[in-house]
């Protein structure tokens, strides 16, 4: 679980939980265990999206991945211990009562089969067929953009603010999820393993659904700037310090890895 959790990474969806925090008017600091809940989460996913059985990767953040450092039933137990963790996480917070239930909806609705691993399931099952962007963006949406948005609702939420801003930067997340999720496929195909810290190249090996595989790479590019764009139409009316925010999700779109 440590090996998992605790290497290189970027961290983007427990900034993003701080970062909208501060937005929603309160501090960073407020954001920081609604994070490392969706860390956790996020941690378990790429343990099992890296098993043999899914998409079967050696390497994730430049190392090893958990199945291949330890074992396939020691990776799948870190995992579920994970995803276990990220609720125990939520439930010890400093949260309120209600905003303890609230927090367990929006995560576990990101997580489940209309979020993550619905999206993770029809990634699989996509997988040989032809490519088509209706499919690709729905896949995005639900196994990347799902979880970002959460992030930063959960931001708002445990920054005190009401429905409204919840919803803004729910929505903001949404389409930087999109555009995060829609980079990802442009430097899979682009970019070094060296760089990357994973497969290169192994989204085409596997016929997976792709914005590249639908698109060119400077339309995908078109695409992910686009959903920037309306990202950071959502933070107009949002209250507080939305530099950080506004900086993080430029990064989304501009890192090379």
């Amino acid at each position: 679980m440590r090996y998992a959790v605790l290497g290189d990474g970027k961290r983007i969806r427990p900034a993003l939980a701080m970062a909208s925090a501060l937005a929603a008017g309160g501090t960073e600091a407020q954001g920081l265990e609604v994070g490392c809940a969706v860390e956790l989460v996020h941690c378990f996913s790429l343990i099992h999206d890296d098993l043999p059985a899914i998409d079967n990767d050696d390497l994730r953040r430049g190392r090893l991945t958990v199945h291949k450092a330890f074992a396939e039933s020691v990776a799948v137990l870190a995992g579920d211990a994970l995803f276990a963790l990220a609720f125990e996480v939520l439930a010890s917070s400093c949260l309120s009562d209600s905003a303890k239930a609230r927090a367990n909806a929006v995560l576990s609705q990101a997580v489940g089969s209309q979020g993550l691993v619905g999206g993770e399931m029809l990634d699989v099952l996509s997988e040989g067929e032809p490519p088509k962007i209706e499919t690709v963006r729905r896949i995005h949406l639900m196994k990347t953009a799902s979880l970002i948005s959460a992030s930063c609702e959960l931001g708002a939420l445990a920054a005190g603010s009401g429905a409204t801003v919840q919803s803004a930067l729910g929505t903001f997340g949404r389409h930087l999820g999109l555009a995060f999720q829609i980079i990802d496929d442009v430097l899979n195909e682009t970019s070094a393993q060296e760089t990357l810290g994973k497969a290169a190249g192994s989204d085409r090996d596997r016929l997976k659904m792709t914005y590249p595989a639908c698109l060119s790479i400077e339309d995908s590019l078109d695409e992910a700037n686009g959903e920037l764009a309306a990202a950071l139409r959502q933070l107009e009316d949002v209250p507080g310090d939305t530099a950080p925010v506004r900086d993080l999700a430029d990064y989304c779109v501009a890192r090379d890895r």
